[in-house]
């Protein structure tokens, strides 16, 4: 605790990321590290999910988001997803209280439509109840991924080129960011990934290409606040350019 509480003096408040993801990797490591089934990894990942979102919100980031389910988890064996359906359900029903309390506002983005419709229902139930609070932005990607979600929105481009309602040429980068399923949502700022993996996976492709990446060895529930502090202390130790020189910077930060 006191070296959590040292590591979060470190951080300064005026530079602090306003947008957080988290591609939260290494249940099923962590279950068999234990000697345990995947559910109890997937279990334990959800308590590392609630101390993180409330480090999160106390830091005073806006938006944090979480990769929980990908299109590609779908093809895990049919017991495993039907368990992390139903851990999700349990989950958010749980934990609505507390987000009503911490003033968290809850979002998904994703093919919801593929989930059971009693987490569709749960789901969309939390996001009512929590579309007044103004304190962090809990976003939860859901039956996700970039490709499906690029995808998703050629296709609607396309129909409204053939309607007539958008011409080719004014296709832009802001058009396609509208299209997007985060279009309300501003990029990541850090992209954070436990587990020691060094990929992506196919998670906000097009959002992260100027996002600060983070990774760490840590199995996600083994993530602590601790260790949260420490992505957050690297994050701000970097200088962010977006393609400009740091002379740039330096004379745009001076005028």
């Amino acid at each position: 605790m006191e070296a959590e509480q040292t590591y979060k003096d470190r951080i300064d408040k005026e530079r602090m990321p306003r947008h957080v993801a988290i591609i939260m990797d290494g249940n099923g490591r962590w279950a068999k590290k234990h000697g345990l089934a995947r559910m109890f990894g997937h279990r334990q990942g959800v308590e590392t999910v609630h101390r993180i979102t409330e480090a999160a919100a106390e830091a005073g980031i806006r938006y944090l988001t979480l990769y929980a389910f990908s299109t590609e988890n779908w093809n895990r064996p049919q017991q495993e997803v039907d368990a992390l359906m139903e851990l999700l359900v349990d989950t958010i029903a749980k934990e609505t209280p507390t987000l009503m309390k911490n003033n968290v506002q809850l979002l998904t983005i994703g093919d919801l439509e593929r989930l059971p419709k009693n987490a569709q229902d749960k789901f969309r139930h939390c996001m009512e109840q929590t579309s007044q609070n103004t304190g962090l932005r809990l976003v939860i990607a859901l039956s996700y991924s970039s490709r499906w979600e690029i995808i998703r929105a050629v296709q609607q481009m396309a129909k409204e080129v053939q309607s007539g309602t958008l011409r080719v040429e004014d296709i832009d980068e802001t058009t396609v960011s509208q299209h997007l399923t985060t279009c309300n949502i501003p990029d990541p700022d850090l992209l954070i990934r436990t587990s020691g993996e060094l990929r992506i996976s196919n998670f906000l492709l097009w959002q992260v290409a100027y996002s600060e990446l983070y990774f760490t060895p840590c199995l996600w529930p083994d993530f602590t606040v601790e260790e949260f502090y420490k992505a957050l202390i690297d994050y701000q130790g970097r200088e962010r350019r977006f393609g400009k020189t740091s002379e740039q910077l330096n004379t745009e930060n001076k005028g």
